[in-house]
């Protein structure tokens, strides 16, 4: 059974820096790529950030520059959250593609204060 994990975040001021990590673990580890997305109240989840076997990234608009991922082994992923601002705020989810099968964390709550 795989379990995808994420550990991080809290409460930051504007301006300020955070990083999240993910592990997938299981007994499947074949990991087609990793990524960060984050859900706001009231809003649809969003992509923050992929990587891809291959170290491919792919940013949100909004948080390049300021935001890096990286994929520390093939079953764990960072995210290195910079200048952090208000609108930042969310709950940060971890998602782990593995085969055909998308498995999602439970989530970790990032919150900027202005």
């Amino acid at each position: 059974q795989v379990q995808v994990v994420e550990s991080g975040g809290g409460l930051v001021q504007a301006g300020g820096s955070l990083s999240l990590s993910c592990l997938a673990s299981g007994m499947r580890l074949d990991i087609n790529g990793m990524g960060w997305y984050r859900q706001a109240p009231g809003n649809q989840r969003e992509l923050v950030a992929t990587i891809d076997n291959a170290g491919t990234t792919n940013y949100a608009d909004s948080v390049k520059g300021r935001f890096t991922i990286s994929r520390d082994n093939f079953k764990t992923v960072s995210l290195q959250m910079n200048s952090l601002k208000p609108e930042d705020s969310s709950v940060y989810y971890c998602k782990a593609v593995i085969g055909i099968g998308e498995y999602w964390g439970q989530g970790t709550q990032v919150t900027v204060s202005s």
